[in-house]
């Protein structure tokens, strides 16, 4: 059966547009979080989808669209919310699905040069482009010997910087694999993705070293990495990678990359850095400090689907060595065989990721820098520190609440303060946090330090603004005197919650 032709696709793709938009114009509306229970969304979609069997016959649009009405929307947590102040933002422009739009019109597979010339080299000036922008050294760049792509996450841009450290460590490693000498370095900090990739690999949990950070700090201690790597290269082990973080996703900590990437050095460790979060913010120079140091590391990492506006999976990858992802990841049948890429002048990226087939990401991103322009990701970016810091503020002087960390650029993480000691402190943290979450006005998530229950507050919304940075903390000083005050069941009972949300 044909497909539309283009003058009906035009009148539904209409139809799908003025949908999107009305969602959005209205989300701000709607509560953050989905109040169904586990198994809602199955009991919805059983009598048409199974009961009656999927449809034989096409179907109008119109009903699709009803559906998601009915069904989606009320099951979905709303991400583009301005009171979405949990995990990290990821921030999708409609400017971004302008550009996710003509990738997908275009349907290009960019897995070589040859499947799309466009495809590959758009995105290899748009990446050597966006590395100045940030201040990353030139040799991140192809014409500086490295380059950068667009991998679909930092968890993959974690998992590829290993596979590549494996091999430079190890002539053998593609013909033998690994042999249980391997050593991985990294914080308590760090994120879960380089565990996954550590397993991925095959290492094992053993081969993760955990770095205690610097006293008082949350930070890797450069001290306690560097003894780790001499006592175990002295017994016989193989330092592989070091992941250094910029904006943990618990407190936004930093670690020291420069003072990292020497302790690295010595050993011959491959020096990853991971800035999902909080490495677009070198775009501001008044924040290129963050990166010092990192014209010294291997690979970079920076999601553009978090703070920068970009619909997600896009996240920027840098290496300095072009050469090093091909050599640990390339294999050539024969069916990918072409003239193009034996003759050397070209990049195929599929050498530069673990699957074969990728999508025309950078259309997406470029959309969003050509619709807002530097200027206007900058003012995005700083819009946000100048939120968080009068957030600060406000907790600061309130002596029910105070900061479990200090602020990281747009994240602040604090607790509440009942005077009857950290247990105490921490059930009725856990409770505000569940009491403001149950409103539907916001929605928030939680980490530990130390041992202790912490309420993160990241803000990053495209739609956030003061007024809802604002009606978030009256929330909080709400609910904290509610609970303070009216309901000391709410302090001694830990799993208590108003909340039916999932």
């Amino acid at each position: 059966m044909p497909d539309v032709d283009p003058e009906e696709f035009r009148r539904l793709g209409h139809a799908v547009v003025d949908w999107i938009a009305d969602y959005r114009a209205g989300v701000a509306d709607r509560p953050v979080l989905p109040d169904v229970q586990p198994g809602w969304v199955r009991e919805q979609l059983t009598p048409t989808l199974l009961a009656a069997g999927l449809p034989e016959e096409p179907q109008p649009l119109a009903g699709l669209l009803d559906e998601i009405d009915r069904v989606v929307v009320p099951a979905t947590t709303h991400w583009q919310h301005p009171g979405f102040f949990g995990y990290f933002p990821a921030n999708a422009s409609l400017h971004s699905l302008l550009g996710d739009m003509l990738s997908t019109g275009l349907g290009v597979q960019g897995m070589l040069w040859a499947t799309s010339p466009a495809a590959t080299e758009v995105e290899q000036v748009l990446l050597d482009a966006m590395a100045a922008a940030l201040g990353l050294d030139p040799s991140f760049t192809f014409a500086g010997g490295g380059g950068g792509s667009i991998q679909d996450s930092a968890s993959s841009a974690a998992l590829v910087a290993l596979l590549a450290a494996l091999h430079r460590s190890n002539p053998d490693w593609r013909e033998r694999g690994v042999d249980g000498t391997e050593r991985v370095y990294a914080t308590a900090e760090t994120h879960s993705a380089l565990a996954k990739a550590v397993r991925v690999v095959g290492l094992g949990k053993q081969a993760l070293r955990i770095i205690e950070p610097s006293p008082g700090s949350l930070a890797m201690s450069p001290d306690a990495l560097a003894a780790a790597l001499r006592a175990d290269s002295e017994a016989g082990l193989r330092p592989v990678l070091v992941c250094a973080t910029i904006g943990t996703t618990g407190t936004g900590a930093i670690d020291p990359v420069r003072e990292i990437a020497h302790a690295a050095a010595e050993h011959g460790a491959w020096v990853h850095v991971d800035a999902a979060w909080a490495g677009v913010a070198a775009l501001c120079p008044e924040l290129r400090h963050l990166l010092d140091g990192v014209e010294l590391v291997d690979s970079f990492c920076t999601n553009a689907h978090k703070w920068l506006l970009t619909a997600f999976d896009a996240s920027l990858f840098w290496v300095r060595d072009a050469a090093a992802l091909p050599a640990a990841l390339s294999i050539t049948p024969e069916f990918l065989r072409n003239a193009a890429s034996e003759s050397g002048f070209v990049v195929d990226y599929r050498d530069w990721q673990v699957p074969l087939g990728r999508r025309f990401r950078a259309l997406k991103l470029w959309a969003v820098v050509h619709g807002h322009g530097l200027s206007g990701l900058r003012a995005h970016i700083r819009s946000h520190l100048a939120l968080a810091e009068k957030l600060a503020g406000q907790v600061r002087e309130d002596p029910t609440f105070e900061l479990a960390a200090e602020p990281s650029l747009a994240l602040v993480c604090l607790r509440v303060v009942t005077g009857d000691g950290p247990e105490a402190d921490d059930r009725a943290t856990r409770t505000v946090l569940e009491r403001v979450n149950a409103s539907g006005s916001a929605f928030l998530t939680h980490t530990t330090v130390g041992g202790r229950y912490v309420i993160r507050v990241a803000i990053g919304s495209l739609l956030t603004e003061s007024s809802h940075v604002d009606a978030l903390w009256e929330s909080l000083r709400d609910e904290a005197a509610k609970v303070l005050a009216n309901d000391p069941d709410d302090r001694r009972d830990p799993g208590h919650s108003e909340s039916t949300h999932v």
